[in-house]
């Protein structure tokens, strides 16, 4: 640049320092901030006047923009010596934007030579950042606000502990006016406190995303003295719309959830407040903020960005969950900009807790869960165990009960600590009940059974168990588990205590389905919504403790929590929801109460600030499963017999013989005759639950040889039998077939594939007063499979089967065993007669 044309452009300057007075020197030589008298303004507090060399001769000063019109000049000097003395200069001008540095010698009204304009922010430590909140009392969502404040190491001042809320229910109305004053009676402290950047928020449903460093980043580069959270709502006074600034890019309205400044200037501010404590906070800002007056002056702007605050409320679209270089952060993609502060204000504390489960780090990709092992408790160290009160709930007919209620009391929990509360509302489970009771009354020392007969409804009977609990001053935790839920791991109760949360539920899904106990988020409605990560946590592909909205089925809740935040009685009660529903939303929110001493309609939202307890579930083990309980029929005797469909791994578990496996494992398939293949198939209650059914239909055939259930109504060699379908098991029984028969045909057939139909299924019933023997024949099958259902030597005497080509006989069948054997050509065989007692088999002609 030549000198011609700087000093074109010297001249310039010099006539708008003629025109608009400034003060030439503030501060030179400190090492404070200096201060600009009132009138004065610049954006940023003003730079150290100490000079440092950065090369050459000249001397670099950091400047900062002002308002519009309004430029602070920080110097360059020749290199005058130790002596030498600059100044900060605020320049006024009406076209600043070209403006470059500028330098005055203290001994001379010379201008010295310009240099480069350097956009250099003066830096504020992290140790100058405080933060403020108010909390008079502690809920889940203050100690998560903490707790990720900590993991970033903020200085964070708590207002009103201790102090009654009295605010205003700042969650359907307007209020929060406590805020402000408490704010005003702290800040006079710091008011002095020119370089101390505080930073307000909420705390019970505020995370912090970032640190310090980013904050205050952030915050310089907007060159304003207080920068307030920015939102797409308008609250609570939409008729001041108008009076808003106009945005072109970005949320126009100001929210109070979140602002940052200067002390002195977020002092000026809130001692303007001459309210109730019950008045809206927001609305005092606001009117602040939309006075152009007081606006310029102390020199405030909206995050329009959400640079540092993200409002959630209207925003829910906006804001994603993004991992990226081992970090957890909500993305905001309308301006690809990472909020420093999360607020999940109004309707939108389910996705705040959504957010919560990953940021600040609380989950990531690399490293998992976090926080999974923070405040647990070691049930190993401890001689006592905590007492546990198990509420049971039977509120429909329920496959595999006994199943249930004999696992309940195989928890490896001791049993001194155990109490029960069991709630049937079912006369078809009476039996099941009382089998349970008269094991379980010699192991545990209290047990409470409501039976069909009080008549309770579903959510009458779950606040019955829960008060249970509540108002025994021993009981410390409640685990409350509902008739449908598998539960597989014995540690179940240890694992949920250990975790040490106030309501927390083990992960259970239903077999090889999506359908879980719990939702990740929630409709507009209040119902279902799936949530981004729900089929990750089903499926466990992300494991850890999940903040969630809705959980049912089987939790545990602290009893201290019973007796403090969830103290009132009816909890499973709210408007026409679900007994569950009801539950998770009271908890969620916690039903305001008005207080003892606000009678008039005037004090009557003198409310206590929600203080909505968390929900978590766990999938950091396998617990269990759930069953389907929607399609159980019981007008038969056996009814699980039918569930192969509905419940197939309950149903495998209780009929499958439990060496079935071995089958392919260990080759436990035995060869009495040639092809003739003998193997496990049945467990014992199956053999017995089949006769059972078929003694509880008698309709017994007789061996005749007319039969009209066959085809054609000729049978040449009848037997005294009962048909699956007679039963309706047909459906059942062929798709055991396919399920468990085709499968060892394929092993011990080598190359033959079943189609595993078969017309003719049926349970033959040998005795000596009816039929005791089968003459030889064969069968009208690819291949036959005959299952002894009871016991030779305990049930009968004699029976069996024999081979006649290979004069091969089977007189010792095994229950539960089946042979498999050629139908045709190959393998006439015959029935050998029973001498006492009675024989049970069940038959089947496979691929006739």
């Amino acid at each position: 640049m030549g000198w011609c044309s700087v000093k074109t452009q010297l001249l310039l300057l010099l006539a708008a320092l003629v025109l608009q007075p400034w003060n030439p020197c503030l501060g030179a030589d400190s090492e404070k901030p200096s201060s600009i008298p009132t009138g004065e303004r610049s954006r940023g507090p003003p730079c150290p006047a100490r000079l440092g060399r950065m090369g050459g001769s000249f001397i670099r000063w950091p400047f900062a923009w002002g308002p519009p019109g309004e430029l602070a000049l920080s110097v360059a000097t020749p290199d005058l010596g130790s002596t030498s003395q600059s100044c900060f200069c605020v320049v006024r001008c009406s076209q600043c934007a070209s403006a470059e540095r500028l330098y005055r010698d203290p001994q001379s009204t010379a201008l010295g030579t310009l240099s480069k304009l350097s956009y250099v922010i003066p830096s504020v430590f992290a140790d100058k950042l405080l933060v403020i909140t108010v909390a008079t009392k502690e809920s889940d969502g203050f100690h998560r606000f903490m707790q990720s404040a900590k993991y970033f190491n903020y200085t964070v001042k708590v207002l009103g502990q201790g102090e009654e809320w009295r605010g205003g229910d700042v969650i359907n109305t307007i209020g929060g006016g406590q805020k402000v004053r408490l704010m005003k009676e702290v800040m006079e402290h710091y008011a002095n406190q020119e370089d101390l950047v505080v930073l307000f928020t909420e705390c019970f449903n505020v995370i912090f995303a970032g640190g310090p460093e980013e904050v205050l980043k952030k915050f310089q580069k907007s060159n304003h003295k207080v920068v307030f959270a920015a939102d797409g709502i308008l609250w609570p006074d939409k008729r001041l719309a108008d009076k808003y600034p106009i945005v072109h890019i970005g949320k126009r309205y100001l929210n109070s959830g979140g602002f940052i400044g200067y002390a002195p200037y977020i002092n000026r501010i809130v001692q303007q407040w001459n309210l109730q404590d019950n008045d809206d906070d927001q609305l005092f800002y606001t009117k602040i903020y939309i006075d152009p007056m007081k606006r310029e002056a102390i020199n405030i702007t909206l995050d329009h960005k959400c640079k540092i605050f993200q409002t959630l409320n209207g925003a829910v679209d906006e804001v994603v969950l993004k991992f990226e270089n081992g970090k957890a952060r909500a993305k905001n993609v309308f301006y690809e900009t990472l909020p420093v502060m999360i607020n999940g204000n109004g309707p939108t504390k389910i996705l705040l807790n959504y957010f919560g489960n990953y940021v600040p780090n609380a989950w990531t990709q690399d490293n998992g869960c976090t926080l999974c092992e923070v405040d647990t408790i070691d049930l190993s160290a401890i001689d006592v165990y905590p007492n546990v009160t198990i509420g049971v709930f039977i509120e429909q007919p329920t496959p595999f009960l006994p199943r249930f209620l004999n696992t309940l009391l195989t928890l490896d929990y001791p049993k001194e600590a155990l109490k029960f509360f069991i709630h049937n509302k079912e006369v078809y489970h009476e039996k099941d009940i009382k089998v349970f009771f008269d094991k379980a009354k010699h192991e545990i020392t209290t047990l409470k059974i409501v039976g069909p007969e009080e008549n309770l409804s579903q959510a009458e009977a779950r606040n019955m168990g829960m008060d249970f609990c509540r108002q025994d001053e021993n009981c410390e935790y409640y685990f409350s588990v509902d008739a449908d839920v598998v539960l597989t791991n014995l540690r179940t109760l240890k694992i949920l205590i250990e975790q040490n949360r106030k309501i927390i539920a083990p992960l259970v899904t239903r077999h090889g389905k999506l359908w879980s106990n719990f939702w990740g988020a929630l409709s507009p409605d209040g119902y279902y919504a799936r949530s981004e990560d729900y089929v990750d946590i089903v499926q466990g592909n992300r494991v850890g403790i999940w903040n969630v909205p809705y959980m049912a089925n089987v939790y545990l809740i602290k009893g201290k929590t019973l007796r403090s935040e969830m103290n009132e009685r009816n909890y499973f009660v709210r408007d026409k929801l679900d007994p569950d529903m009801a539950l998770c939303r009271n908890a969620r929110e916690m039903t305001l109460q008005r207080e003892k001493d606000s009678p008039t309609p005037e004090t009557f939202q003198m409310l206590s600030p929600p203080k909505g307890v968390f929900m978590y579930i766990s999938n950091r083990h396998e617990f269990g499963r759930l069953l389907s309980t929607a399609n159980y029929n019981i007008s038969h005797f056996n009814n699980d017999l039918w569930q192969i469909f509905e419940n197939p791994v309950d149903w495998k578990e209780k009929y499958i013989n439990r060496d079935y496996s071995k089958i392919f494992t260990e080759n436990i398939v035995e060869q009495p005759c040639p092809d003739v293949f003998w193997f496990p198939i049945f467990s014992e209650k199956a053999c017995d639950e089949l006769v059972e059914e078929m003694e509880h239909y008698g309709q017994w055939s007789g061996g005749k040889h007319h039969d009209s259930r066959i085809s054609g109504g000729y049978e040449n060699v009848p037997t005294d039998d009962i048909h699956m379908k007679q039963i309706g098991l047909e459906n059942v029984w062929l798709h055991f077939i396919r399920e468990f028969i085709a499968p060892v045909t394929l092993k011990v057939f080598a190359g033959y594939y079943t189609k595993g139909f078969a017309l003719l299924n049926f349970v033959v019933k040998y005795s000596p007063e009816r039929q005791r023997s089968l003459r030889p024949h064969h069968d009208a099958s690819t291949f036959t499979i005959n299952i002894a259902l009871n016991n030779v030597g305990e049930d009968f005497q004699g029976g069996g089967c024999k081979f006649l080509r290979y004069n091969c006989s089977i007189e010792s069948p095994r229950k539960g065993w089946s042979f498999m054997h050629p139908g045709r050509l190959t393998h006439l065989h015959e029935g050998l007669p029973v001498k006492n007692g009675t024989r049970y088999i069940a038959v089947s002609f496979i691929d006739p």
